[in-house]
């Protein structure tokens, strides 16, 4: 009974935008802290404290203010958890296909044939088309550039290039793979925080995806050809170093055309990414036999990841994978989010904050453009991807439905704005990250992301135009769609 008066069963009011941006406030205060204190590689080991405690923060002073109700906070975690929970179990596949996928041999092999495809006036080119493919089979922008980004980097050095354009390459090719690929952690997120196949939400990022693409490859094409430039042969020991330590072949690629052949069959999500784990754990065995571990050392093999010394630090960087023990820290703070989400659910905070900001748009256009400002300024504020996405996806959740927007739309929208341009905010996680491992500033490598920063123009040109969008279904009856 005590706690029935504590937790009144309906709120009387609803919070007022200045208290529920005190949270917001105190959350942005706390990521800055990080940053400055400790570098924005802490983010996701200091992240999770700053959410639940902010958290904690919000369901008191809604408490005190008697803005939240018992029924209101059991919406906002069912809601929260049935977004956000589907994000785990895919996560912990995407580890496994990480790992196997490597030390099958699938990721080196496509590697060697990218960097034998190299040609001096077509470098910055070849590199944006290399990176994507190695994104795309790994799933990581991040491993992508600390990897073969750095070859790329002391290849194109020694043709002349200047650092910025390589960097801008390099980050192209990774980012649009990261976006893309239902390995990443990114494309799982925002797909799950707006209710979305992972695969039709893959299907449909094509339609701006790719002209950005074709547009960032174009501009590299051009501005190869305007260099005069020398041969370099810096890819030999990369690839000598592979092929000493896998069996390098294009039967392994049955691997990942098996996995396309899942998605062309409409199969599952989580059915795909686990065979395609069990794929590449075969895969291991079939191609690599004569490196093959013990078959009781495959679940350490899963679990910690892929750790061979091949002669050379670049291929020894390339073929490490972390497994998911690797991941538990991204777990730990997509949990966290998920609490933080529910409590300004539950709280009725999100939806005054949303308020706020959407009551007056009406137009297709002026929604997707507002939803790309707000995913820009969340990649500002929080420094940190994962937290932008699903604090943008549950502020225009709402506005899209009222619409007869499309999910899909949404989460097209969260990867057109967050995902590609967090590594171009010098104070973000992503930002941090790759200026100090290719050793380029921020600032330097920014106006050569072409694709990163053509991106969000493309979505806007797409929902202008109104190429592909439909109206949502809806259970019952909403207002009516509008118009460009």
């Amino acid at each position: 009974m005590q706690v029935k008066k504590l937790l009144p069963i309906t709120a009387s009011k609803s919070p007022s935008p200045a208290a529920a941006m005190i949270p917001i406030g105190v959350l942005i205060l706390g990521l800055v802290a990080i940053v400055y204190y400790a570098g924005a590689g802490a983010i996701a080991d200091y992240a999770p404290v700053i959410l639940l405690s902010v958290s904690a923060l919000a369901f008191i002073e809604s408490l005190v203010c008697g803005t939240v109700s018992r029924r209101s906070l059991r919406v906002g975690f069912t809601r929260s958890a049935r977004q956000i929970l589907p994000t785990v179990p895919m996560l912990i596949c995407i580890a496994m296909i990480s790992t196997a996928w490597m030390a099958s041999g699938v990721v080196p092999t496509l590697v060697d044939y990218g960097l034998q495809a190299l040609s001096p006036q077509f470098f910055l080119a070849t590199t944006c088309a290399v990176a994507a493919v190695v994104s795309v089979v790994t799933g990581s922008s991040w491993t992508t550039i600390a990897t073969i980004g750095i070859a790329f980097m002391g290849i194109g050095t020694t043709m002349g290039y200047s650092p910025g354009w390589i960097a801008g390459a390099v980050i192209s090719g990774a980012y649009f793979g990261d976006k893309v690929s239902p390995l990443s952690d990114t494309t799982v997120l925002a797909s799950s925080t707006c209710g979305v196949d992972i695969f039709t939400h893959i299907r449909y990022l094509m339609v701006t995806t790719v002209p950005a693409m074709i547009i960032a490859l174009v501009t590299f094409v051009i501005v190869g050809c305007t260099y005069d430039l020398s041969d370099a042969t810096y890819t030999d020991s990369i690839a000598s170093a592979l092929a000493a330590q896998y069996q390098l072949s294009p039967f392994t690629l049955l691997i990942p055309l098996s996995t396309i052949i899942l998605i062309a069959l409409r199969v599952p999500s989580l059915p795909i990414l686990f065979a395609a784990a069990v794929a590449g754990v075969i895969g291991i065995y079939v191609f690599q036999g004569h490196n093959a571990p013990d078959l009781l050392q495959v679940p350490a093999l899963l679990w910690h990841g892929n750790d061979v010394s091949t002669g050379s630090d670049i291929v020894d960087s390339l073929v490490a994978t972390g497994g998911i023990s690797g991941i538990t820290s991204i777990i730990l703070l997509v949990l966290s989010a998920m609490v933080f989400g529910a409590v300004m659910m539950g709280t009725g905070m999100l939806a005054t904050l949303s308020a706020a900001i959407t009551t007056r748009l009406r137009k297709r256009t002026s929604i997707v453009g507002t939803t790309l400002g707000s995913g820009v300024a969340m990649n500002i504020c929080s420094a940190d991807q994962y937290l932008a996405i699903i604090l943008t996806g549950n502020m225009y959740r709402h506005v899209y439905r009222r619409f007869r927007l499309e999910n899909r739309l949404l989460s097209r929208t969260l990867e057109d704005s967050v995902s590609v341009t967090s590594v171009l905010v010098p104070w973000n996680s992503c930002g941090i990250t790759q200026a100090t491992v290719l050793s380029v500033p921020t600032f330097e490598y920014l106006p050569y992301c072409v694709f990163n920063y053509v991106t969000p123009v493309v979505s806007v040109i797409v929902a202008w135009s109104g190429y592909r969008i439909a109206d949502a279904v809806m259970p019952r009856k909403v207002a009516s769609a509008p118009c460009c």
